[in-house]
């Protein structure tokens, strides 16, 4: 029989959700339907939202249940995600924050097909996708296992109902309803876990957490300590190349605000991970047999993974446990959406857009995005609804994005000039075969190679593989593009065997993006006396066709529009003052009168550059 009680607190959750998502789409400007306005809220996300959303990167209902499981079943040790997710937004503010918002991209996938060319990303493109969708489905199965449990609600009832509103939402209102249902999600975790933990924590059947008995710190056992670093890279260099995070840094309004907003990010990772980390402990210290629970015990895994409804539903007063709950689903309930964003902004710019419809017009490109929306949510709800593994699906994808993606984003943000399309696509060969032929036990995929330590038993490499094919997925992309580079400027290969045109057989129309200016002013192409400006967002033309994506460049302090735009004006008219006056011999000393006579372009041209 369906809980009443515990519907109406989901109902009610959902329902704030709702109205915020809705609410924060009419911040969008009135009739701007551009892909900076809809996919990044026109990079106006300010300080206070933009810390809240960038945890959200990653504090959802998948971080805050796995990290209670984590506790439960193999200890804090062994708890890796809140530390090395929080890292993740250290190490992507250091190295890859500044230079991605500088260029003014788009998505994370535009620098790779600026070196790589349109094909190769929509390539690269697959594992981003696959990641992306699966982590919704995750999210979503989730959900409608822990609501059918906890109020008796039907399974494919709650799956659908969940999607459906995150759907709503997001097409309704894109980057802006993400980042501000995120606001209310990290706000619904925060006071529905803590006002929880103190009646779970007295609750007459869990023992002392310092009891001898309760072993919730956990241990590594020497033969799983390569297995344990592996898997802490996976999740520190793993968790940087993934649309969700680079669709906060690069809706930030400066690139030394999404610098800012990652290391304040990362300290939220912590801090949100602390409840769910006393809900597992005080889990590992109850005897479940002697609650009310009537389930299997040992607690088998279908129930590990769901300790923290289980803490909420027999450890807590029904009032508390229905808070809890309602806040806990609707949090879970809006971190799909970013993923769900994320996948149908990179099909609808690196895919559609620059492989298929390079004229498009940005409102076409929007159409695809919302119809793109759709379909990647129907897709996340069929597999949340039909596929068992979701986990195993997924934790395949995320090992595909930390060897595949990771060295690629890596060399074409800080080494673009080592690296080039023949590179990649070995590396990616290289990086997809080494970690398949690792197996994976999830999914009942069998090791083709058994690296040392196999454990036979498990069916577990304990050997860093993935790692192993990261590195080697590096050295492949810089050693094959260092290679065919030779091999073509030397003449060992005629230009006509440059396939992908990358090296010497070179299109004329390709025109590749400069470093960003140090000044931060938005970079300038002159063209004889004409002059025009280049932005990643409102390009259309030869260079786009390419998949040459030009910075979009803003100053990185919080200027006023109005006063941005004047001191460009500024600067514009004391360049071509300073070339008028070099050409008439005012300035330069002697050197000026060499200039006599040369014809200068029109002066209200050149101020169209800027």
């Amino acid at each position: 029989m369906i809980n009443i009680a515990g519907v109406v607190s989901i109902v009610l959750f959902y329902l704030l959700i709702l109205v915020v998502g809705i609410w924060a789409g009419r911040k969008k400007q009135s009739g701007n339907d551009s892909e900076e306005e809809v996919m990044l809220a026109g990079r106006s996300i300010g300080l206070f939202v933009g810390i809240f959303t960038m945890t959200a990167t990653w504090v959802g209902g998948g971080y805050i249940n796995g990290t209670a499981e984590a506790i439960y079943t193999s200890g804090l040790v062994w708890c890796q995600a809140p530390f090395g997710y929080a890292l993740s937004l250290v190490f992507g503010g250091i190295f890859f924050a500044n230079p991605m918002r500088k260029q003014g991209y788009i998505t994370m996938l535009d620098p790779l097909q600026d070196s790589f060319g349109e094909r190769m990303g929509g390539l690269l493109f697959l594992p981003a996708l696959c990641g992306e969708v699966f982590w919704a489905a995750g999210i979503l199965a989730a959900l409608g296992a822990t609501l059918s449990v906890i109020i008796d609600m039907d399974h494919r009832t709650s799956v659908i109902l969940s999607s459906g509103i995150a759907i709503f939402y997001t097409l309704f209102g894109g980057l802006y309803s993400v980042a501000y249902t995120d606001v209310i999600q990290l706000f619904c975790i925060f006071i529905g876990l803590w006002m929880c933990i103190p009646f779970a924590w007295t609750n007459d059947h869990v023992r002392s957490l310092s009891d001898m008995d309760v072993d919730w710190i956990g241990h590594v056992e020497p033969k799983q300590r390569w297995f344990y670093i592996d898997y802490g890279l996976l999740l520190i260099f793993g968790g940087i190349p993934w649309q969700v995070y680079f669709q906060r840094v690069l809706s930030s309004k400066t690139a030394g605000r999404a610098q800012l907003l990652s290391y304040v990010a990362a300290a939220g990772c912590i801090l949100m991970a602390i409840p769910p980390v006393l809900i597992g402990a005080i889990a590992k210290a109850t005897p479940w047999n002697e609650t009310d629970y009537k389930g299997p015990y040992p607690l088998t895994v279908d129930q590990t993974s769901m300790i923290l409804p289980m803490v909420l539903q027999y450890l807590t007063p029904d009032f508390v446990s229905f808070f809890g709950l309602g806040a806990v689903s609707a949090a879970v309930m809006s971190s799909a959406d970013s993923s769900v964003l994320s996948a149908a902004s990179m099909f609808a710019r690196n895919v559609y857009k620059l492989i298929f419809r390079q004229k498009a017009s940005e409102m076409e490109i929007i159409w695809v995005m919302r119809v793109s929306i759709i379909i990647v949510g129907i897709l996340a709800t069929i597999m949340a609804l039909t596929i068992p593994s979701i986990y195993g699906l997924w934790s395949m994808c995320s090992d595909l994005v930390y060897v595949i993606l990771f060295p690629q984003l890596l060399m074409v943000v800080h080494f673009k000039k080592h690296c080039n399309t023949y590179g990649s696509l070995a590396a990616y060969i290289i990086a997809l075969f080494i970690r398949l032929s690792g197996g994976e036990a999830i999914l009942g995929l069998p090791a083709l190679i058994h690296y040392p330590g196999y454990d036979e038993e498990t069916n577990t490499q304990l050997f860093p593989f993935r790692t192993m094919a990261m590195l080697i997925s590096l050295i492949t992309l810089v050693f094959v593009s260092w290679w065919t580079k030779m091999m073509f400027e030397s003449g060992k290969l005629p230009p006509s065997y440059d396939y992908f045109r990358c090296v010497v057989n070179i299109p004329e129309d390709v025109q590749r993006v400069g470093d960003p200016s140090e000044a931060g002013e938005q970079l300038s192409v002159m063209a004889g006396p004409l002059a025009r400006s280049y932005g990643a967002a409102t390009m259309a033309g030869k260079d786009e066709r390419n998949g040459r994506i030009n910075p979009a460049l803003e100053s990185d302090d919080d200027l006023p529009v109005a006063e941005a735009k004047r001191l460009n004006q500024q600067t514009a008219q004391t360049q071509v003052q300073k070339m008028l006056d070099s050409a008439t011999g005012k300035a330069g000393g002697g050197g000026g009168g060499q200039r006599e006579g040369m014809a200068m372009p029109n002066a209200e041209q050149d101020n169209t550059a800027f």
